[in-house]
C-alpha cells in the first residue's frame, strides 16, 4: 500500500449508482496529472485527497493509482476554493457564482458557508431561496464526508462504504454503531465475517447477543448453501459455539430470540429452519398431495387407444416402460419420469404432448436453465421457457407475477431437468400451477442434487406417494454412444471403458501429476480437440472440474485457460478476476432485473472506458456496471455442480486423487452426461475407481419426504378457486 496526496483537477467519470470514479489529480511533487480510480463518494474538482492504494497499469489508459481508502480535505487557496465550489458540488452554485463569492470572501469563503451563510446575501444574485439550497447541499456533503471517514476508520473499504451510504444515507453512522451485523443481511457483498470485523473495531463483545443472533443466521444460511433445508438443533448449537467461539447457553438464548422474532422455526425441538424454508417445504408437500388426490378433469381419454394412436402418428414403437409413462400421464394429475441419457425420456415427452395437443388443451414446457430450455424446444418442436420466465418475475413488484392469485393458464405442465429444482423454486412453481392442470416432472435422479437447498425430486420419489416411472433400458441408437454406455456403467458402480476406441465419443487420458493434467487440458482445449474434431475452443469445449481450489481447481484453470485462449484485449479488473473482451463468463446469482440467472454462460462483447461491460447471453446484450461484476466469474472451467442442466458439445473432465474428498459417483456421472458429442476424462483409473465406488452422497437435511408421507389433501393455496 502506498500513500498519495493531491488535489482533484477534474473528474472524468463518476457513477451515481456506486460512486466509482475516475479523476485526474495534481499530486504534490509530480509534474504530470495522475489518473486515480476507485469508489470516491462525492469527489469534486478542488477537493484535496489523502489516499491509500496501489499502482496498476490499464492496457488502454496506462498507469493508474487504485484507491483502497481515502480522506478528503477542503482546499485552502483562493484558486482551489473557486474550483471546488464551481465543480457542481453544491446545487445552485455554478462556476460564475462561485467566482463572485470567492472574489468577495477570499480564503474565508468556506468558513462563511459553514458558519454564517446569511452573509452570502452580500453577493449580487443570491437571495434567501438560493442560500437555503446552498446550506442543504453543504450539510449533505459534510454528512457524506463524515460517514465515509467513520466507516473507513473502522476498516470498511471505500467500495463498501459507498454501498452502506447508498443504503442508509444520513443514518449510516447511527445504524452501524447500533448494530453492525445488519450490514450482513442488508448489503450484498458484506457477509457476517466483514460485519463481525467492523463490530470488533466498534467494541462489540464476542459474546454479545447481537453477534450470536447474526452468527446463527449466518451459519444457517451457510447450511442452505450446502443444500440443507434445516439443521438439527443439537448440531446447530455445537457448530455455532465452535465457529463463533461462544458458550452454548448464549447460543441457546439467541436461538430462542430468533424463534420468537419468527426469523427461524424450531420444529419438534429437533429441527431448525430459516423461516422461509420451513414455510416453502410445508407448502410443497401440501400442494403435491392436493394435486395427487384430485381426479384428472381433462376430457377422458382411453389410455390404450391414445397409446395406439400416438405410435401410429409418430411412426414409433414404444417400449413397455414408455407405454406405462404415457398411460400414467393420461390418468394421473401428477407423475415423475426419471431415467439416464438414452432411455427415451424425450420420446415419452413428445408422445404425451401429441396426445394432449390432439384433445386441444394448452401445454406449457419449462426447465430450470436456458440451455435445458433450448434443448427441450429443439427436441419437441414446442416452445419452452425457463421457470423464471414462465413465472414472470417482476423486479418492480419484487416477486413472480404468476402465483396462487394469478395462476398459469395451462392444462399440462411438463418440467424437464427436475433434479435441479430446489426448495424455493419448487415452492414458487407450485404456487402458480392451476388446480385443473396435470404436472409431469422429468429428470435424472442419479445426477447431483440441486445447487440450492433441498433434494426435491428424490424426496418426491422416495415418499412413495406419487406415481413414478423409472426408465433403465438404453435404446438401440443410444447404445452406439460410448458417452451413454459409460454413463450407465458409472451409474451402476462399474468403471467406464477406458480403452480408447478409434472414432469414439469418449476418451480417457492417463495422467497422475496435477501439473501434467493441467498441461494436457491446455493442449487439448487449444490445439488437439479443435484440430482433430473441428470444435471451437471457447464456445464448444467446456472444462468441468470437481473443485474450486488447487492446480486443477476452477480458479487456476480459468486463469491458465484465459492466458492460453484469450491473452490480450481490453480488460477490467474486479476483485481478483481479470475480465477481457472475448472471455467466456458465468453469472453466479439470479439477477431478475437483467433476466440473467445463476449458471447462465455468456461472452464479453465490449469493455467501456467507464468500466461498464457488455455481455452477450443467448443473442442478448446485457450491460453490467463495474460494481455488478461481482456477479460474474470466468467460465472456461466451471464446477460440475454449476454445469447441471447444461449440455456442451465437448466436455473435458479431470478426475484425480487430489480431488478424492469430493469424488462421488453422482459427480462423475453428472460430469460425463453433460457432454453431447465428445467427453475426455483425464486422470487415473484409481481416482475414477474411488469416485465410482463412493455412492454415499452427502446427506442433505430435508423433511419433505416425511411431510409428504404424513400429509392430507387440503389445498395450501386456496386463492386458485
Amino acid at each position: 500500500m502506498q500513500e498519495l496526496k493531491g488535489q482533484i483537477e477534474r473528474v472524468t467519470f463518476s457513477s451515481e449508482e456506486n460512486g466509482f470514479t475516475i479523476a485526474k489529480v495534481k499530486v504534490y511533487g509530480e509534474k504530470n496529472l495522475v489518473t486515480v480510480v476507485g469508489n470516491l463518494m462525492s469527489a469534486h474538482a478542488g477537493s484535496i485527497l489523502k489516499m491509500k492504494g496501489e499502482w496498476g497499469r490499464h492496457p488502454k489508459f496506462g498507469e493508474q493509482f487504485k484507491v483502497h481508502s481515502y480522506e478528503t480535505e477542503e482546499p485552502s487557496t483562493v484558486f482551489g476554493i473557486r474550483k471546488y465550489l464551481g465543480s457542481g458540488l453544491i446545487k445552485g452554485l455554478g462556476p460564475v457564482m462561485a467566482k463572485r463569492i470567492v472574489k468577495n470572501f477570499g480564503e474565508e469563503t468556506l468558513n462563511i458557508i459553514e458558519h454564517n451563510p446569511s452573509r452570502l446575501k452580500e453577493i449580487e444574485g443570491i437571495g434567501s431561496k438560493r442560500i437555503k439550497m446552498i446550506e442543504n447541499a453543504w450539510d449533505e456533503h459534510k454528512e457524506i464526508r463524515s460517514v465515509m471517514l467513520f466507516l473507513q476508520s473502522h476498516g470498511v473499504g471505500s467500495g463498501y462504504a459507498t454501498k452502506i451510504f447508498k443504503t442508509y444515507g444520513n443514518k449510516s453512522i447511527e445504524t452501524v454503531k447500533e448494530n453492525p451485523y445488519r450490514l450482513a443481511t442488508d448489503i450484498f457483498g458484506i457477509g457476517f465475517v466483514t460485519a463481525d470485523k467492523i463490530a470488533e473495531k466498534l467494541g462489540f463483545s464476542k459474546s454479545s447477543s447481537l453477534r450470536a443472533e447474526a452468527g446463527i443466521l449466518y451459519i444457517l444460511n451457510k447450511c442452505t448453501d450446502d443444500g440443507h433445508v434445516y439443521y438439527p438443533y443439537s448440531e446447530l448449537i455445537k457448530k455455532s459455539a465452535d465457529q463463533l467461539d461462544i458458550n452454548d447457553d448464549i447460543i441457546e438464548s439467541a436461538i430462542s430470540v430468533l424463534s420468537s422474532q419468527k426469523r427461524i422455526v424450531i420444529e419438534d425441538e429437533l429441527r431448525v429452519f430459516l423461516s422461509k424454508f420451513y414455510f416453502c417445504e410445508n407448502r410443497i408437500s401440501e400442494k403435491l398431495s392436493y394435486l395427487n388426490n384430485r381426479k384428472n378433469e381433462i376430457r377422458i381419454i382411453e389410455p390404450d387407444k391414445a397409446v395406439k394412436w400416438v405410435q401410429k402418428e409418430l411412426s414409433i414403437d414404444l417400449a413397455e416402460k414408455q407405454i406405462e409413462a404415457v398411460k400414467n400421464a393420461i390418468v394421473n394429475k401428477l407423475m415423475v419420469i426419471t431415467g439416464g441419457p438414452g432411455t427415451g425420456k424425450t420420446t415419452i415427452i413428445n408422445s404425451i404432448i401429441q396426445i394432449y395437443k390432439k384433445i386441444g388443451v394448452s401445454i406449457n414446457l419449462a426447465a430450470p436453465t436456458g440451455r435445458a430450455v433450448k434443448r427441450m424446444s429443439e427436441a419437441t418442436g414446442h416452445e419452452a421457457k425457463t421457470i423464471h420466465r414462465l413465472l414472470e418475475y417482476s423486479f418492480k413488484e419484487g416477486g413472480f407475477k404468476q402465483n396462487n392469485e394469478n395462476p398459469l393458464r395451462c392444462d399440462l405442465l411438463i418440467i424437464d431437468e427436475a433434479s435441479m429444482l430446489d426448495t424455493l423454486l419448487m415452492h414458487h412453481l407450485l404456487k402458480a400451477v392451476p388446480d385443473e392442470a396435470t404436472l409431469i416432472l422429468v429428470g435424472d435422479v442419479n445426477q447431483l442434487p440441486s445447487v440450492g437447498a433441498g433434494n426435491v425430486l428424490n424426496d418426491i420419489i422416495d415418499s412413495g406417494k406419487i406415481p413414478v416411472v423409472k426408465l433403465n433400458e438404453i435404446f438401440r441408437q443410444a447404445r452406439e454412444s460410448q458417452i451413454i454406455l459409460n454413463a450407465h456403467k458409472i451409474n451402476t458402480g462399474n468403471l467406464p471403458n477406458t480403452n480408447n476406441i478409434e472414432n469414439s465419443d469418449f476418451y480417457f487420458i492417463d495422467k497422475e501429476d496435477p501439473e501434467d493434467v493441467l498441461d494436457t487440458i491446455l493442449r487439448l482445449v487449444k490445439e488437439r480437440i479443435p484440430k482433430r474434431f473441428g470444435f471451437d475452443p471457447v464456445n464448444d469445449i467446456q472444462v468441468l472440474t470437481p473443485m474450486h481450489r488447487g492446480v486443477i481447481g476452477s480458479g487456476n484453470l480459468n486463469e491458465k485457460l484465459q492466458l492460453t485462449l484469450n491473452p490480450v484485449g481490453d480488460e477490467v479488473v474486479r476483485g481478483n478476476i481479470r475480465f477481457r473482451t472475448g472471455d467466456k463468463v458465468m453469472q453466479i446469482r439470479n439477477n431478475y432485473d437483467k433476466d440473467v440467472y445463476n449458471g447462465d454462460i455468456g461472452n464479453i462483447y465490449t469493455i467501456h472506458d467507464d468500466k461498464k461491460v457488455d455481455i452477450e447471453f443467448e443473442n442478448r446484450i446485457i450491460t453490467y456496471e463495474y460494481s455488478e461484476l461481482d456477479e460474474l466469474v470466468l467460465a472456461y472451467a466451471v464446477s460440475v455442480h454449476k454445469s447441471q442442466g447444461s449440455e456442451y458439445p465437448v466436455v473435458v473432465l479431470p478426475v484425480t486423487i487430489q480431488h478424492y474428498m469430493l469424488l462421488q459417483r453422482n459427480l462423475i456421472y453428472t460430469g460425463v452426461t453433460r457432454g453431447k458429442k465428445l467427453v475426455v476424462v483425464i486422470g487415473t483409473r484409481k481416482a475414477l475407481t474411488i469416485g465410482i465406488n463412493n455412492n454415499k452422497t452427502e446427506k442433505r437435511y430435508t423433511w419433505l419426504k416425511n411431510r409428504m408421507k404424513a400429509s392430507g389433501n387440503e389445498d395450501p393455496f386456496p386463492d386458485h378457486h
